[in-house]
């Protein structure tokens, strides 16, 4: 794999010198990606190899990377970090398309497709154990860490899974469960290349706020990608998420406004389109279309900017240079994407 098709290679890291190292240690992290899928049992090596083969922005390892770079990045110790929190990743991958019946997952057939719900969950608890091997390594704090943040991404599944409670806000209730669900692995990201490159305690804690302010501006910029970018550039089914009544940001904010009486007849004639059978393909265009011209969808492209805007001035206390420098551009990036 060429430093040009790498994963995350064409994320803007303004310093070319960082960049190039970045490049290269991410290539030793995807080498040592699909050692880590690798299995003697032939269905479960295919299926683990699934959807490391196809690819991915892989944001997780080159947020480590880069946050070990504002101590000693060369420790052998940051690339079995990276490691970790992608094998992570990829895992609730498995279990999350599972769960939302996705049918694509980065230009390729989700797992369960090719291999049924069952085979799915289970490659991705062989791919979290793999990480618990890896991780074990590392010693018994990141063995907690990854505990703690395996925990909330359970909690964010669980949550989005059963909905807010009877009388809760449920657009506050939609920011926690991105918090749990997205954010913590990327807080968990950061913190490990800060801590694994032996920086001081106080700057692993503001790269892993960073971090976390990061994931939900990240999270919600997916919002509304899904509803605005083409299937191939994004490798998955423009909304899905509406075909399956998984609430987004657009969606919360727009019933808020039919429930609260602050909308028009146009938005609850669209909240009624959106409770119809999106089943069919041509239903399902019309649903995308008409909500990715409504201004909810501006107002959580604006909600994931401030956010991002938020991460930045978590970074503030960092030393100036080309490392805190990335980690602006990086934030830029994530909320300003187009897939």
């Amino acid at each position: 794999m060429s430093p040009s098709n790498l994963p995350g290679a064409n994320l803007p890291v303004p310093d070319p010198a960082l960049a190039d190292l970045l490049t290269e240690r991410l290539a030793i992290v995807e080498e040592r990606l699909r050692d880590a899928v690798t299995h003697t049992d032939e269905l479960a090596d295919t299926a683990s190899r699934h959807l490391v083969n196809a690819g991915g922005k892989r944001l997780r390892p080159l947020l480590t990377l880069l946050c070990a770079q504002l101590g000693d990045g060369a420790r052998p110790e940051v690339i079995d970090a990276a490691v970790v929190v992608e094998l992570t990743h990829l895992a609730t991958l498995y279990h999350d398309d599972v769960m939302d019946s996705a049918p694509m997952r980065r230009g390729a057939p989700a797992a369960h497709e090719v291999w049924g719900n069952s085979v799915a969950i289970l490659t991705g608890d062989l791919l979290f154990a793999r990480a618990s091997v890896t991780v074990a390594g590392l010693g018994p704090d990141a063995v907690r860490v990854q505990a703690q943040t395996f925990e909330r991404l359970c909690l964010g599944q669980l949550h989005e899974t059963v909905g807010p409670a009877a009388g809760e806000d449920a657009v506050a209730h939609y920011l926690q469960v991105l918090a749990d669900k997205t954010a913590s692995l990327l807080a968990t990201s950061a913190l490990f290349g800060a801590r694994m490159a032996g920086c001081p305690e106080q700057v692993a804690r503001v790269v892993a706020a960073y971090g976390e302010k990061l994931g939900v501006a990240f999270q919600l910029a997916d919002d509304v990608i899904d509803l605005t970018s083409v299937g191939a550039v994004t490798g998955k089914t423009p909304g899905t998420d509406l075909r399956e009544q998984v609430p987004t940001m657009p969606t919360l904010l727009l019933r808020a406004r039919v429930a609260e009486g602050r909308g028009t007849a146009d938005d609850a004639a669209l909240v009624a389109l959106l409770d119809a059978d999106l089943t069919s393909d041509e239903s399902l265009a019309r649903a995308v279309a008409a909500l990715a011209s409504h201004e909810v969808v501006d107002e959580t492209r604006a909600l994931a900017a401030r956010l991002a805007t938020e991460a930045v001035d978590e970074i503030a206390s960092l030393p100036p240079g080309p490392v805190r420098d990335a980690l602006t551009s990086f934030a830029q990036s994530l909320v300003e994407r187009a897939a």
